[in-house]
């Protein structure tokens, strides 16, 4: 019996280490990576949901609560009637603090005030269930890509931005050029449904904080051996090692000039619009020098974490050779000085494959069939 008990034990540990993850990955592809200043409220909200709904169950299936009671060591001397109560204003007070949560990740200065923040506040209760519910399907989606990459032996990248309002289409119409040029031939499409839809569900619900981390339509760039999906605050790619490097470079250089920011604090951002003022002179003049040099020494008394300091500095020294070589701001290395380049096109219409669509989905829906079944059965075991 000690032999069972401890392989259960390991199979449990593993997963509650594989549901902590899964919850990971699903935040992941349905906000990417959000800025550092946000990450705190979003991990309140995603796992702030999902214990909701577990307390939830347990207030409205007594025979649940048991079960989720004998995992957790109670004293004696504490009534299971009073944890029940507990539980029962746990779950009024829990969607009210993911509205709270909702309501501080918006920017200061757009946050709604007097009525229209009680009613963010309330929309809590909504955000809470649809959360929830978005974040256990894309938990299974997410085991199934990660699968797939093992299988494929693909690797995961981040880029880390920050879009401007409205810049999202430049942003794409930028990154997608610069990964062209750079020899790896990509086609925009929509992200696959099981990827879009639960954005646009979330979208409709929460308010506009969390509404700016999903765009309306999420774009997919599909190559070969290359996938990159663009959200307002992350740049994903999933492939073959080398190419996933090739297309950070080739990013790297465009995203000094395009419609998003790559820090995250006010501070170094002024200081990424100034330099996008510099680039976009075409010419590197007496004026331009001075403001150059005017730069370098507010880069050396800026306080910012050292992380975007580096990625101002780098900036920095890419406009200043951009202007000297005559290269169009953000050209991709090797791009002949003064190259024209074409207009850009509207977002296209090409649809993602349709067998990988219908194979997610039908893996995704499966999976969460299989835990409600799980569930019902434990129901109907206990009763017995």
């Amino acid at each position: 019996m000690a032999i069972f008990a401890t392989i259960f034990g390991v199979l449990g540990r593993f997963a509650g280490k594989l549901l902590t993850a899964s919850l990971g990955w699903a935040s992941t592809l349905l906000f990417g990576r959000v800025p550092q200043d946000k990450q705190i409220l979003l991990v309140l909200m995603t796992f702030g949901s999902v214990v909701w709904v577990v307390l939830l169950f347990g207030v409205v299936f007594p025979e649940l609560g048991t079960v989720l009671l004998a995992f957790a060591p109670i004293p004696d001397f504490v009534d299971e009637n009073w944890i029940r109560l507990g539980m029962l204003i746990a779950a009024l007070i829990v969607p009210l603090l993911i509205g709270l949560a909702a309501l501080f990740i918006q920017p200061k200065g757009k946050r709604p005030t007097g009525m229209e923040a009680v009613k963010a506040v309330l929309r809590g209760y909504p955000l809470a269930l649809v959360l929830a519910l978005v974040l256990v399907f894309l938990s299974v989606v997410a085991i199934f890509r990660k699968v797939r990459a093992m299988i494929k032996r693909w690797k995961d990248a981040h880029v880390a931005i920050v879009v401007r309002e409205g810049g999202y289409d430049r942003m794409v119409d930028d990154l997608e050029r610069a990964i062209d040029e750079a020899g790896l031939e990509v086609a925009r499409g929509r992200a696959p449904t099981v990827l879009a839809i639960p954005g646009r569900v979330l979208g409709a619900v929460a308010g506009s904080g969390v509404k700016a981390l999903v765009p309306d339509h999420l774009v997919q760039l599909n190559g070969e051996d290359l996938e990159i999906q663009l959200y307002p605050s992350d740049v994903a790619l999933a492939g073959k090692e080398m190419v996933v490097n090739r297309a950070r470079a080739a990013m790297a250089s465009r995203l000094a000039s395009t419609s998003a920011f790559l820090t995250t604090s006010a501070e170094a951002q002024a200081v990424e619009e100034q330099l996008q003022e510099i680039a976009h002179r075409g010419e590197i003049g007496e004026q331009t020098q001075m403001d150059l040099l005017a730069l370098d020494d507010r880069l050396s008394h800026l306080e910012v974490p050292y992380e975007e300091w580096e990625v101002l500095y780098r900036q920095r020294l890419q406009v200043e050779r951009d202007l000297l070589t005559g290269r169009t701001p953000g050209a991709v290395p090797g791009e002949a000085p003064g190259t024209a380049r074409p207009p850009v096109a509207g977002p296209e219409a090409a649809p993602p494959s349709g067998g990988r669509l219908a194979l997610e989905s039908v893996v995704a829906a499966g999976a969460v069939a299989l835990l409600a079944l799980d569930v019902v059965l434990a129901l109907r075991d206990r009763r017995r």
